[in-house]
Order: structure tokens, then sequence, then C-alpha cells
């Protein structure tokens, strides 16, 4: 027993529960707000030394100084972008244990008929190079490392189910699901677990945005949204997901944990995209 710990404290540091990335690196894309914000809080009071890369710098910069970690700003468009952030991590730390392909847009939305096609090449170039230079990179930075490491995509249930998104953003987060599979059957043997998240209906800023162009209100709150997802997209009835719901399934997919889970996409959706949601109101009530 150390002398120097008061020994409530030192009980109270046994009950609570093990911090799962000790001296880990991490680097997150579009950490800035949302669902990568989350994570990087979550990261790092779990241990690890978070670089934040992101385009919104003031919101970057203040939330990685809070949390003791290091902002870049990154466009994952641009491949040097990512590499930059990848360096950064290295400089720092001296290694990469963790790298969370997080940023994404929303891209248009419409009739196939009238797809503007920039808008659509804009917005694979963020949501499918964007992911391809993040595993390129720290694959890289893990394999001369030798120490393994864990690499996240967020994906969707878009990619899942048809209709849950528009047609260029379903593409996009279809692709990452597929090529999550093919860099992990590459990269296991340099100890290297590549994995993806899909949450469905999550009341981000992108997704409240969605909302209100879509139905038209430009008043709509998260909280409106988190509503009409609860009751409508979720077998658990006035349950939606939230960003720290996604924070800890990245979490425990980067922790050791998870260390025999590779090529898995990790679905956050309260069943929505696995089962006929009409079912549980037919056995409402015990009928």
């Amino acid at each position: 027993m150390d002398p120097s710990i008061p020994m409530h404290d030192e009980e109270e540091a046994q009950r609570l529960p093990p911090k799962r990335l000790v001296n880990k690196v991490a680097v997150i894309t579009g950490g800035a707000r949302g669902i990568g914000a989350a994570t990087a809080k979550l990261f790092a009071d779990h241990g690890a030394r978070v670089v934040i890369a992101d385009i919104l710098d003031d919101l970057g910069a203040t939330l990685a100084d809070s949390i003791g970690g290091r902002y870049i700003h990154c466009d994952v468009a641009k491949e040097a972008d990512i590499e930059s952030a990848i360096e950064l991590a290295l400089k720092w730390k001296g290694r990469l244990d963790i790298m969370f392909n997080n940023a994404g847009v929303p891209g248009p939305s419409g009739s196939i008929t009238s797809l503007d096609m920039e808008n659509v090449k804009h917005l694979l170039s963020v949501n499918v190079l964007g992911v391809i230079h993040g595993i390129k990179y720290a694959a890289a930075a893990m394999i001369k490392g030798r120490i393994g490491g864990s690499i996240l995509c967020t994906s969707s249930s878009a990619a899942i189910m048809g209709g849950l998104g528009g047609h260029a953003y379903t593409l996009s987060k279809e692709a990452i699901n597929g090529l999550v599979r093919s860099a992990a059957c590459e990269l296991g043997v340099h100890g290297i677990r590549v994995n993806c998240i899909s949450p469905h209906g999550v009341p981000s800023e992108m997704l409240v945005s969605a909302y209100r162009e879509h139905l038209g209100k430009m008043d709509m709150t998260a909280e409106d949204v988190s509503k009409i997802v609860g009751e409508r997209g979720s077998l658990l009835r006035g349950r939606c997901a939230t960003v720290e719901d996604v924070a800890e399934a990245a979490l425990f997919v980067a922790s050791e944990d998870a260390g025999f889970i590779t090529a898995h996409n990790l679905v956050l959706d309260g069943g929505y995209t696995s089962a006929c949601s009409t079912m549980s109101f037919i056995y409402q009530n015990g009928h």
C-alpha cells in the first residue's frame, strides 16, 4: 500500500473500473464535435493521448486543450493532411495505437435522376477516400512500430438497409464496410485489427441538419430528432442512441477487450435493421 495515498482514496481507486487505453496514442478524424468529440473525451478519460484532426479549428483546439491532447487542421480528402496528422502523433508520443476514421459528410439528397455529380464526388472524396487515406497512413505507422494496433471506421445503418440515407451517402458507407473487411485481411498478420461501427439515428449535428432540410423545419432540435428516432427507429421504444453510446462502442473495439475482433461491423441501432419493428406492438401488454 502506498503510504502517500490516503486509505479511503486507495480503496475508492480499487473500486473504479480500470482504464482501458493507458499509454495508448489515438488519432480521431472529425474529432471536434459530435461522435468524434465524445470519443476523444472518453479515450482521454481511459488514459489515451489523443490527436484531434478536423477542419473546425476553434472547436478542435479547445477540446484538445481540455483533454491534454493535440489538435491539427485536417481535411481528410487531402492525403497530405492525413499524413501530417499521423506524423504529429508519432512526433508527440513516438507511436500510434488507434486510428479512428470518423470524419464524414451527409452529401446530396434527392432523386438519383437529378444528383449533382460534383457534390457526389466531394462526398466520396471525404467519406471514402478519407477513410482510405486514414487506413493507409495509420497501417504504415503501426507496421513500422511493430506494436499492432486498432483501426476503426465510422459506417452507418444506411449501409445495411436501403432508404435510410441519400444515394451517395449510402454508397460511401457501404464502401467503408467492404474496405474494412479487405484491409483486415491484409493487416491481421501485423497484429492490426480493422473494424467499423455503424450507428443509426444518432442526433449529431449532421443528422439534425438533415432532418431540418428533409422536413423543412429549420428550428428542429436534437431533442426533436431523438424523439422521432426513439419512437420509430428502434426496437427499444423511446430509446435513441447518443454520441456517448457510439463512443463507448469505439472504446470497446479500440481496447484489448476486443483483441480477437477484426473485420467486424458493430451495429448500434437498437435492433432496428435486424427485425420487423412492428412486431413489438403485437406483444404489448401481454397480448
